[in-house]
């Protein structure tokens, strides 16, 4: 499915998320949750400057989940497949829970690659 469609099933399926994007390798934004499209960008920006903090802290190893629980709710961010997800919930979120929705959604996005087709043998039509 592509981004958009598996961002709607994460909505469907996950009480705890209330806004999601989901960025490309270079940060630019794919899809999101939110009505209008330059509302993401905020989210998308925190999600970029989270995973550069903490790749700064980490340098050596690639940062792949970052969490930022605070009092009014949290915000998630995970990469996967050179893609990121970010995702905001509410007060205290079953982190694990998130964790794995935003997984999914992630897993849920296919490549479009052009299908390869088979050559006809000489003879065949």
């Amino acid at each position: 499915m592509d981004v958009a469609q598996s961002l709607t099933e994460l909505s469907q399926l996950s009480s705890q998320i209330q806004r999601a994007v989901v960025l490309d390798e270079s940060g630019t934004v794919l899809g999101s949750t939110f009505s209008e499209p330059d509302d993401a960008e905020p989210l998308a920006r925190a999600a970029r400057d989270l995973i550069a903090a903490a790749g700064e802290l980490h340098a050596k190893e690639e940062v792949t989940r970052v969490e930022v629980e605070l009092a009014e709710g949290a915000v998630f961010v995970l990469r996967e497949a050179g893609r990121t997800i970010a995702a905001t919930t509410g007060p205290e979120p079953t982190a694990g829970l998130v964790v794995y929705d935003l997984r999914t959604c992630l897993h849920g996005i296919d490549e479009t690659k052009p299908k390869r087709r088979r050559k006809a043998k000489e003879g065949d039509e």
